[in-house]
């Protein structure tokens, strides 16, 4: 008897000690299957409605005729991406190159506020009102396309940019770099917007 029932006692303690360990993994795992949707869920609205996580969401570029445009011969092409139509290095004295990034969008891509407010936080400025946007966008047309142009530094960083609405797309031209670099390249910049034109 003594030995039939050691056994018998050590399989029970076995067979607890398993289930005992058992009902922690399965909990765990529900909890981890559980969290991804929820993640999901939570991070599209913020990512779709908000311009700050604009950079995060895949935005088709627009298709169709392109604009066209001269670059100032001081400007170094760089190869174009799957999201820039045209790419540029702008030299600076001494620093790193500024750079120019030439995108296209279709729509209007939450419009002219929502966009400028998002190169302001590019380079950590706080949201524009609509008011001192009115004031800030210099507007101009030429060749038939309407242009709306901002300038902005933190002090040390700088955007010259421009949005261009073209045959149901928005363009987008922004020159980022020092600020005092910027300040010496903005004749540049305004002299190449005006180069930009529809295609023939």
């Amino acid at each position: 008897m003594r030995f039939t029932i050691l056994p018998l006692a050590v399989t029970a303690a076995l067979c607890l000690t398993a289930s005992g360990c058992r009902d922690p993994e399965v909990t765990t795992y529900r909890v981890a299957k559980e969290t991804p949707p929820a993640a999901s869920g939570a991070a599209k609205g913020p990512a779709a409605a908000g311009p700050a996580t604009m950079a995060n969401t895949p935005v088709p570029t627009a298709d169709g005729e392109s604009l066209t445009w001269t670059a100032p011969a001081h400007w170094q092409a760089k190869p174009a991406t799957a999201m820039r139509k045209g790419s540029y290095a702008v030299p600076t004295d001494g620093g790193p190159p500024a750079d120019l990034s030439i995108t296209a969008f279709p729509g209007d891509v939450g419009g002219e506020p929502a966009n400028i407010n998002r190169w302001r936080g590019q380079i950590q400025l706080s949201p524009a009102s609509d008011a001192d946007l009115a004031t800030a966008i210099t507007r101009f047309e030429n060749s038939g396309l309407k242009f709306a142009v901002v300038d902005f530094e933190n002090g040390q960083q700088r955007v010259l940019g421009a949005i261009i609405p073209f045959r149901g797309s928005t363009w987008f031209v922004k020159l980022t770099g020092p600020a005092t670099e910027l300040t010496k390249e903005k004749p540049a910049f305004l002299t190449f917007l005006k180069t930009v034109k529809p295609p023939l």
